[in-house]
């Protein structure tokens, strides 16, 4: 496998040793995104001078010399903070993400930002600034959205890894179109400051349902990533012991969403969510056909709803109380789901089938995507792992099992990405 595809611990290893320069791998990555910046339109800007400069010296952590890369809405110090509006060409931010700071801290080299829908939502990859992102896998098909930059640039092995933002979909379905291991964390788990939409900051209060997730091509990776921009009071921390035993899963206790009867999943789909669900069953798993509690779409269409009022309703966020303790009660340990009822579809034609992703937005449950199968047009198909609060290691042993038994992170087909691009595209400014 190619270095740009390998996964980022072991390239953080082979640094750590002296067998690979920081060097060299961030020069590995940064051809990679100057080859495909044409094909992909994944990236807004790259800052190839000053990781270039970084990697000479990097600093020492478990991250060292990893180039990472982060959706638009996510501020960098100095770096363009477009947001795929034309309103805020030229704008900068003053100062890093608490995300991006603690990555830097960790040695991890900050490579480019990735493109996203106005504002930093939607589920479609494009603006009037910077155009369409185009998968890997197929540029005629979707990235989703909205971190569909971040899932392209980390599929293509343009990035080691990143950060994207996740209200209702925006990180999981990028990673279910473009083959990726993610994770949305627990409600509170991962700070959001510096995190920004159309109305300003994202905050807790203002938007509990907004988290910064992680994007990667193992989930080892992801687990590396979440134990360094993680926030430690209260949160189980991922064990030291990582990866876990193969005994991890024995007695878990599954619930199968094969179709919550909103968005039902195409044969493909329902396909590889059996396979998932027979290979949690191999590993020890009680994976049982109970669907959670529902209504978590329904209530998340209210508070789409609401956008532009002056306040959600008392009675709404009544509602969205006891929705959160119905699920609090569910006597699982996980939910297993599709990420979106089919693969990527081609671009325009992604419909709003967000309603397996949206209520672990409103309950604030961990909910990881890794690839567990292939569409019979070869694209990447995910499922979705969904655990109760701070208990996204459940939910990352459970995804690590299964991309062990059902191959996981696969580099898209050379001949994909030299394939001309749709003529949408546009250039990289």
């Amino acid at each position: 496998m190619e270095l740009v595809h390998r996964p980022a611990t072991e390239l953080a290893a082979l640094i750590a040793s002296g067998e690979l320069s920081a060097a060299s791998v961030v020069e590995a990555f940064v051809s990679a995104a100057v080859t495909h910046a044409h094909a992909l339109n994944a990236f807004v800007t790259m800052a190839l001078l000053t990781a270039g400069d970084a990697a000479a010296s990097p600093r020492p952590g478990p991250l060292s010399g990893l180039p990472f890369t982060v959706k638009d809405n996510i501020a960098v110090s100095g770096a363009p903070f477009v947001i795929g509006v034309p309103e805020r060409e030229g704008s900068r931010a003053d100062a890093d993400a608490v995300a991006v700071a603690r990555l830097r801290e960790a040695g991890a080299i900050f490579f480019g930002k990735t493109n996203l829908p106005p504002w930093g939502g939607g589920i479609e990859t494009d603006n009037e600034v910077f155009g369409r992102t185009n998968n890997p896998y197929s540029l005629s098909h979707s990235v989703g959205g909205s971190s569909g930059g971040e899932a392209a640039a980390v599929a293509s092995g343009c990035s080691a890894f990143g950060l994207g933002t996740d209200s209702g979909a925006s990180v999981r379905l990028p990673a279910h179109f473009c083959g990726l291991a993610a994770l949305k964390p627990t409600a509170g788990r991962v700070p959001i400051t510096g995190v920004f939409d159309d109305v300003g900051p994202v905050g807790p209060l203002r938007d509990p349902r907004t988290q910064i997730g992680i994007l990667a091509r193992s989930v080892a990776d992801v687990a590396l990533v979440l134990s360094v921009i993680e926030d430690r009071p209260g949160a189980r921390p991922i064990p030291a012991a990582w990866p876990p035993t193969a005994s991890a899963l024995h007695g878990l206790r599954v619930s199968l969403l094969a179709d919550d009867g909103i968005s039902p999943p195409d044969a493909d789909t329902a396909r590889v969510v059996a396979a998932a669900a027979r290979a949690l069953s191999d590993a020890g798993a009680c994976v049982d056909d109970v669907a959670p509690p529902g209504g978590g779409h329904a209530l998340t269409e209210e508070v789409w709803a609401s956008y532009g009022a002056d306040a959600i309703s008392y009675d709404l966020l009544g509602r969205w109380d006891a929705y959160r303790a119905e699920l609090a009660a569910f006597p699982y340990d996980l939910i297993l789901s599709p990420v979106y009822p089919s693969a990527a579809p081609r671009h325009g034609e992604v419909a709003n089938h967000t309603s397996y992703t949206t209520p672990q937005n409103m309950s604030g449950w961990a909910a990881a995507t890794v690839r567990c199968g292939t569409s019979a047009d070869g694209l990447p198909i995910g499922v979705q792992l969904a655990a109760p609060p701070w208990r996204d290691e459940v939910a990352l042993a459970a995804a690590l099992a299964l991309e062990r038994a059902l191959g996981g992170y696969a580099p898209p087909p050379a001949a994909a990405l030299a394939a001309t691009p749709p003529s949408q595209t546009r250039s990289l400014r």
